[in-house]
């Protein structure tokens, strides 16, 4: 009997052409078992190179396993879909070669073509942005195994980012988080979505308090805010004291905690006990209505590399949120997804990263605080 294998393939562009990656793997298609899986950054392409890059090296991975047996391509995208099916015509010269290589690798007459949501496509997704978030960091794709199943066919690497190699000036992030609002103190989840508040009186204390640091520090070249009206206040304290303007960005804002938005975690603790056991615990998880970590993750990676083209070697002050500043610390450091639940970043604390042009990567200081006014009395 012919063996059944089916192939799951994505790719991703971080600017479109920009830094390109794609991700691949194999299941068994009655058990769901992972059999095996790959990943790998090709440079800058496009996001449809990138594509046909994941069903080359997934068509690969199943004739390694069975060079007999009949595969199922699954992939979100459908141009893949239609142009190796044979319905829609290939016109990119690039996309020509890597399908005439995907041809190569099997017999087309063991191979169909299975359109399927972006949803059920995590996998394949996950595997692209590892291997795009390990070339930022300067190092090989980690080789790290998703879903069930047994671990990568790639050899899993150390998580350690490598120093930056010499070549000239880093370009400086800085990170402020806003001064505190009136959910603040309460801890009540605060996120894209949710009540857009200002800043308290106490917050606008903080906030000049942390323009007046920046200045004395150096100051910045440019200043880029969330769109949350308390990342633009605390932004424009710091461009009023250097005399700059501030530029508003949306892939620095806080991530979407959705029907969570305004409660305590007592509250949603009582209300959404399973759910929240499960958001704590993996950084894929989503809260109803909002956006896992990993996603929050995936935009703070496109707004670095954009922040890193438009300006090289620059002092850049990023006004942000928590969720975004322990995301970038995280992966300037090549920490594990978990530990963003070890990281703590206090309302107008500033961090400072560096990024040099060969991808390598550094943390010069974390959640300072020393500048700030002591609080209200109450």
């Amino acid at each position: 009997m012919t063996r059944r294998l089916v192939v799951e393939a994505d790719g991703g562009s971080r600017g479109n052409p920009g830094p390109a990656a794609y991700g691949s793997l194999v299941r068994d298609p009655d058990t769901g078992q992972l059999l095996a899986t790959r990943a790998e950054y090709i440079g800058v392409a496009s996001n449809n190179v990138a594509e046909y890059g994941g069903l080359v090296a997934a068509l690969q991975l199943a004739v390694d396993i069975d060079p007999d047996a009949a595969i199922e391509v699954r992939m979100d995208s459908k141009l893949v879909v239609e142009q190796m099916s044979g319905r829609w015509q290939i016109k990119h010269e690039d996309m020509k070669r890597l399908a005439a290589e995907a041809r190569e690798v099997v017999d087309p007459a063991q191979v169909r073509y299975t359109w399927i949501p972006r949803e059920r496509n995590k996998d394949a997704d996950r595997l692209a942005n590892e291997a795009l978030d390990d070339a930022a960091a300067g190092r090989p794709w980690r080789g790290s195994a998703v879903g069930a199943g047994p671990a990568s066919a790639e050899p899993a690497t150390p998580a350690a980012a490598r120093p930056p190699a010499d070549l000239g000036a880093a370009t400086t992030v800085l990170l402020l988080r806003h001064g505190v609002t009136e959910y603040t103190p309460q801890r009540r989840f605060s996120g894209r979505g949710g009540a857009d508040l200002p800043l308290t009186d106490h917050g606008h204390a903080q906030a000049a308090a942390a323009a007046a640091a920046v200045a004395d520090a150096g100051g910045v070249d440019v200043v880029i805010a969330s769109p949350l009206l308390r990342t633009r206040e605390t932004a424009q304290h710091v461009a009023d004291r250097l005399g700059i303007g501030v530029r508003v960005d949306d892939g620095w804002v806080e991530c979407a905690f959705g029907e969570w938005d305004g409660l305590t975690v007592a509250e949603v603790a009582q209300r959404w006990p399973g759910e929240l056991s499960a958001w704590q615990g993996s950084t894929a998880a989503v809260p109803p209505g909002g956006e896992s970590f990993d996603e929050v993750e995936r935009r703070v990676l496109v707004a670095r590399d954009r922040l890193l083209a438009r300006h090289p070697r620059a002092r850049v002050l990023v006004v942000t949120h928590s969720t975004p500043i322990k995301q970038l610390v995280r992966l300037a450091l090549g920490a594990a997804p978990e530990s963003l639940w070890r990281l703590d970043s206090s309302p107008a604390s500033l961090s400072t990263t560096r990024w040099w042009a060969d991808g390598g990567a550094s943390v010069g200081s974390y959640n300072e605080t020393g500048h700030l006014p002591a609080p209200p009395s109450t």
